[in-house]
This record gives C-alpha cells, sequence and structure tokens, in this order.
C-alpha cells in the first residue's frame, strides 16, 4: 500500500475489504518496510544488514533489523486494534525462502545467497521457524481470526529460469533445479500449518512447482498469463486450490488477453464498459475471471468458491485515492462473479 501510516492504511484494507483484510505492506516508510526487510526482522539466529545494495546477511544484529522488527510490531498493535473482534479470514503476506534467498546478499561475497545452497538451506529452516512464529503471534492478537498465510516469490521463476545476476552483473547464477524448489518452498509452507498462498506476479508462474510444493492457493497477474500455462491452470483449479487472480488493473486499463476471443460472456456487450466507470470496471475484472474459466473449461458453479478477485500487482506505486479504489473494484467483481455466472446460465 502507498503512504507511511499503518493505521491510516489498516483502516483504508478493513473499510474496503471486510470480509478478507489484510496487514498492508509500506515500502514508502524505508528499509524495513519493503519485502526482504520485513520478513528479514522474523529470522531466527539470522541478522541482516542495509547494505548500498539493499539488505546482506550480517554478523551482528544491529539497528537497521531493529528498525525493520519495531515497524512490524507497530503493523501488529495497529492490526489487533482495528480489527479487534474479527472472525473471518485475515491474510498477512511473507517473503518467499528463494525471493529472500534472490534478494539477501552473502557477506564479503557480494553475490546473493541463492547462488550458495547451503545458506539456502539456512535462511529456509530460519524463515520456517519465523513464521510460525509470527502466525502465533497474530493467531494470540486475534483469536477469533483464520489466518491466511501468502508467501511472496516474485523471484521464483527468475531462480527457476538461470535469470538472478552474479554479483558483476555480467553473468547469471545456475537454474535450481525443480526438486530443489519444491523441497525448500514446500519447507516453510509447512511450517505455518495455516491456507497458505505463493504468489508470483511474473510471466512464467512456475504452477507445477507450486502445487507440489503443498500451496493451497495460487496468486498471480491474469493479464501475464501465457496460453501455454492454461493446462497448468485448469489442473490446480482441478484440485481444489484456490485461484487469487489479479484482474483488477492498478494503473490505467490492463489488456485482457481473452478479448476478442470469440467466448463472451455475454450476448448484450456490457463488458464493453467505459474505462473510469467504477462498477463497470469492476463487472469487467469479473467477466476477466469468468472468461478464464471458460476458456481452461472448468465448470462455472467452481468459480465463486474458488476464485479471489484481487489487484493485478502491488498498489505501494499509486496514489492512496487510486490504492483505494482498487480494493474497491477488487470487492465488487468478487461480489459480482455468481450473479453474472447465472446470467450466462452458467455453462462452461
Amino acid at each position: 500500500m502507498p503512504g507511511t501510516n499503518p493505521a491510516e492504511a489498516m483502516r483504508v484494507v478493513a473499510g474496503e475489504l471486510p470480509d478478507f483484510p489484510y496487514v498492508p505492506e509500506l515500502p514508502d516508510r524505508g528499509p524495513g518496510a519493503d519485502l526482504t526487510g520485513r520478513t528479514a526482522a522474523l529470522l531466527v539466529d539470522i541478522p541482516v544488514e542495509v547494505s548500498p545494495r539493499g539488505w546482506r546477511l550480517a554478523e551482528h544484529s544491529g539497528r537497521d533489523l531493529a528498525r525493520a522488527r519495531s515497524m512490524l510490531s507497530t503493523d501488529l498493535d495497529v492490526m489487533e486494534e482495528v480489527l479487534d473482534g474479527f472472525t473471518g479470514p485475515v491474510k498477512i503476506q511473507l517473503c518467499g525462502p528463494w525471493t529472500l534467498a534472490a534478494t539477501l546478499e552473502l557477506p564479503r561475497t557480494l553475490n546473493v545467497a541463492v547462488a550458495d545452497p547451503g545458506a539456502v538451506a539456512d535462511l529456509t529452516a530460519s524463515l520456517a521457524e519465523g513464521a510460525a512464529a509470527h502466525v502465533a503471534e497474530v493467531a494470540k492478537r486475534l483469536p477469533g481470526a483464520r489466518i491466511v498465510v501468502q508467501f511472496d516469490e516474485p523471484a521464483l521463476a527468475a531462480v527457476a529460469g538461470g535469470e538472478v545476476p552474479t554479483a558483476s552483473g555480467l553473468s547469471r547464477l545456475r537454474a535450481v533445479e525443480a526438486e530443489g524448489l519444491r523441497e525448500r518452498l514446500a519447507q516453510a509452507i509447512a511450517a505455518t500449518r495455516q491456507y497458505t498462498v505463493v504468489h508470483s506476479c511474473s510471466t512464467a508462474v512456475p504452477f507445477g512447482i507450486i502445487r507440489a510444493a503443498g500451496a493451497d492457493a495460487v496468486s498471480f497477474d491474469l493479464s501475464q498469463l501465457r496460453r501455454g500455462e492454461g493446462d497448468a491452470v485448469a489442473e490446480l483449479a482441478e484440485a481444489g486450490m484456490g485461484l487469487l487472480a489479479g484482474a483488477v488493473p492498478v494503473s490505467g486499463p490492463v489488456p485482457d488477453p481473452d478479448a476478442g476471443s470469440g467466448v463472451p460472456v455475454r450476448a448484450d456487450g456490457r463488458n464493453q464498459a467505459a474505462p473510469g466507470d467504477g462498477s463497470a470496471e469492476a463487472r469487467q475484472a469479473a467477466e476477466r475471471v469468468i472468461r478464464l474459466w471458460q476458456r481452461l473449461g472448468l465448470p462455472l458453479d467452481t468459480c465463486p468458491a474458488q476464485a479471489v478477485v484481487t489487484p493485478a500487482c502491488g498498489l505501494a506505486g499509486v496514489s492512496p485515492d487510486q490504492a483505494r479504489a482498487v480494493l474497491t473494484r477488487c470487492r465488487e467483481a468478487g461480489s459480482m462473479l455468481a450473479e453474472l455466472i447465472e446470467e450466462t446460465g452458467g455453462e462452461s
């Protein structure tokens, strides 16, 4: 989310998404509020510090780590106050093990930790222990809530494809084999003992690895979904996994990969609503998700139960008003799914 006020951001989230709020991240606050630093604050017996290029493993805990932990503690205080008495699902986000290893530098070598399998193993074990403790803390503060843990893995595809640059930037680190990717991701997922989501907004989401690692759901940018990935997504849905589909543009219109595909949701053309109309934009997002179900040949009656409409990507780079509007569209689009499917006659 944009801004630097955690209480304001939490109130916006709770107000716009009363059925499924989340604890927002505010990277504008600086180092320690970013994805890597925020999760590094939870690591057990592995201190980190800020380097000129980002975060790196350190010999001792220092001010950087103390600041990150302080900000996270403040966020949990705010969450507890705003969501007091909440009994529904609430989502918390953590950096996944592979993105953590791809963004934390090793001391002295300047290469990132993903270059060292031993460092990856240590980081994953520490993350698993820290994630379990974090979940327990959230559960203590919100005893009636059902916790959903999202592991953000924007670098997972790059690690799998051998696209992570070396310290010099002149070459790339060797790709990690699929079994290694699955094993470490599964270790982090299993530690939470909660419903888990793995989020990746890249153009080559390794859906098979995420499923094999034991995630309960996958979150992805619908506009980045390549047609060749349809079978993998269908397998996830058929296995009962949740699909958090990034169908609401964050800033400006997002191209619909199914537009003009000859698979209409309605015969009256109402999916061509003018941009800028909030209800129309929400309807377009809902129809985009329904078209995904149609294209994959999935039973439409499963869509409302398995699909969650989300922003296409993070909201930190937009204005507070834009962020609020995007969350509103997500809520409205999600509430429309069942009605729109009924209008189609429920036919795939």
